[in-house]
Formats: structure tokens, sequence, C-alpha cells
């Protein structure tokens, strides 16, 4: 069976309700069953958005993409370089 995927906006919602519960009084694996996630996700899950709000975790996700473009077209640039550096030794 295939995890399904949640977007950090709605991680975020996740985990305010999470904290309702705990204030609640409930368990963390009560709350982790009730957000039908495992306690291992809920708690990685308060580690990486936790105090987060939606357009922050929007931000987030933004900027880990671009970061991600910038890598390859710098990964991309490199390897036109050292292409353009052997052909200009004569070894092709």
């Amino acid at each position: 069976m295939k995890g399904r995927r949640h977007s950090p906006e709605q991680v975020v919602r996740l985990l305010r309700e999470a904290d309702r519960l705990l204030g609640e009084g409930q368990e963390v694996a009560e709350v982790a069953k009730q957000l039908e996630v495992s306690e291992a996700t809920f708690h990685r899950w308060r580690n990486q958005y936790g105090g987060m709000k939606a357009e922050d975790a929007k931000e987030l996700r933004r900027l880990r993409d671009e970061n991600g473009r910038l890598k390859r077209m710098v990964a991309d640039r490199e390897l036109q370089i050292e292409m353009l550096k052997e052909i200009s030794r004569g070894n092709f």
C-alpha cells in the first residue's frame, strides 16, 4: 500500500488540530490515530513544521523548490565547463 503525501499546508492544519486534541488530554498515540498517521510521522512533522503558519509552510516549500532548481542549474553549468575543457584539450 502506497502512502499518501500531505502538503505542508495540510500538515500545519493537522498539527493545529493535534495541539487542540493534546490540550484536551488525549495521548499522542490517540491523536496520531485520529490524524491517520504513525506516531513517528507525527513527531517528524512536529520537528519540521512545529510553530509554523500555513503561509510559512508555503514559503518553505517554494524556497526548497527554487533551491533544487538552482542546484540543478549549477550542476549543468559545471558539466558544460568540464566538457569544454575536455574538448579544448583535444581529448574527445
